[in-house]
């Protein structure tokens, strides 16, 4: 199934799937607190929303594509969600059209929730369902390198482009060219996909009890290592959370660096730390084991996110840049490939909104809201505009930095009951 058709549409859409997500985790967020209030709680407040509906949409739609795969296999979900997805992305900036403070960040919050309904119907649930269906546990964590190195990449151009096209042109425009980018380049790729062979019969039961299927307690626990790397990765992604939203905002606020160079700080340190590491390190998490790769991450994503905290200068915010990045990448490709050689053959779209559920609702909402507390409670006040906010300072990266070790704590207990990839390893 991995032949060049099929390669081409995997890289267009991992590479739009994660530009989009860029734009959304990053500049959606700097778009409120610098045109519409320097308030940290309002982007705490979208990154919730838009959380709990990309969960919702993930498993409603990824179990929709499990059953229906066997008609039309998973391209109409695809097709359908990334043109709505770059409408929706083009469309985010009218929100500053309403002068009431209220208002329009409640239109910023409306307009990120349905961009995320389609992003994650596309990308987070289908797309990730049909790498599933194409790759082995033999090869998945080759493809999830590519796909990592295919994430860096796309954040190279949302760092390394959004500066530029900002300062020249604003965010209006730089909303419009990434919009109409996920728009034409989906529906090329969308078109260009090759099915691969599809089920006779759908799911047995209806798609409603396969739903309630997915919120009861027993179906997961049946899936005991599964559970605790889904617990896992959901105390990473808190971690994470408490300082990613307001990554730009600190460089660019608290350490006063301009946009562009705030830009470029980022775009070396994902060149270096993302896109140079990703590959040789899905190779590694095929031959090492998805355990060990995800272990080494979590102590080295620590020791990263302290010494970025203490950086002051270009040269020590590239470096230490980097040491936090790298080990994002062991970890998600570590995790994505050991999740998906877990997930039942015949749910990968459900078990897909499972790994939203815990990766995303279960983070993005305690995460931001952390990082805002944090935020108000130890940052430095300021005022913009006549509005009043804060400027958040290097606490954010030192608090995530401790708690991103307590990811290690299910990690350590998976393996007590050998999955089916423990056993294949032992054989080779």
């Amino acid at each position: 199934m991995l032949n060049k058709r099929t390669w081409t549409a995997i890289i267009i859409l991992g590479f739009l799937g994660s530009l989009a997500w860029g734009v959304e985790n990053q500049f959606f967020n700097t778009f409120i607190y610098n045109t519409i209030s320097p308030d940290p709680r309002p982007v705490s407040w979208m990154v919730a929303a838009s959380a709990v509906v990309a969960t919702l949409a993930s498993i409603f739609m990824g179990a929709l594509s499990d059953r229906i795969r066997h008609r039309w296999g998973r391209k109409p979900f695809l097709l359908i969600g990334y043109l709505g997805w770059g409408i929706t992305t083009a469309l985010f900036p009218t929100a500053a059209f309403f002068h009431s403070i209220g208002i329009a960040v409640f239109m910023a919050i409306l307009f990120d929730c349905v961009m995320t309904f389609f992003g994650s119907s596309a990308n987070d649930s289908v797309f990730h369902a049909y790498v599933a269906d194409i790759t082995t546990v033999e090869n998945r964590g080759k493809v999830m390198g590519v796909l990592e190195i295919l994430t860096w990449i796309a954040l190279l151009f949302v760092y390394g482009g959004a500066g530029i096209v900002i300062d020249a042109l604003g965010y209006y425009a730089f909303f419009y060219i990434v919009g109409g980018m996920v728009f034409i380049l989906g529906l090329v790729a969308s078109l260009l996909l090759k099915e691969p062979p599809l089920p006779r019969e759908a799911p047995k039961g209806s798609y409603w009890s396969q739903i309630a299927e997915t919120f009861r307690w027993s179906t997961l626990k049946q899936q005991g290592d599964l559970l605790l790397l889904l617990v896992a990765i959901t105390l990473w992604g808190v971690a994470q959370n408490i300082f990613f939203p307001y990554l730009m905002i600190y460089i660019g606020s608290y350490l006063k660096v301009p946009t562009l160079q705030a830009s470029l700080i980022v775009f070396l340190a994902i060149l270096l730390g993302g896109i140079a590491t990703a590959y040789p390190l899905g190779m590694l998490v095929d031959r090492w084991g998805r355990k060990k790769v995800a272990l080494l991450a979590v102590v080295a994503e620590m020791i990263g996110l302290i010494a970025f905290s203490l950086a002051r200068s270009f040269p020590l915010l590239v470096i230490t840049g980097i040491l936090w990045l790298a080990p994002i990448s062991a970890w998600t490709i570590s995790t994505s490939a050991w999740s998906k050689d877990l997930f039942p053959e015949d749910k990968r779209g459900q078990f897909g909104g499972y790994v939203i559920l815990f990766s995303v609702a279960l983070t993005m909402i305690p995460g931001p809201l952390l990082g805002s507390w944090l935020i108000t409670t130890f940052g430095i006040p300021t005022v913009a505009d006549g509005k009043a906010g804060f400027i958040p300072t290097s606490i954010i990266f030192q608090v995530a930095g401790i708690a991103t070790l307590l990811a290690a704590i299910p990690l350590l207990r998976i393996g007590k009951k050998k999955p089916a990839l423990q056993v294949i390893e032992q054989e080779k």
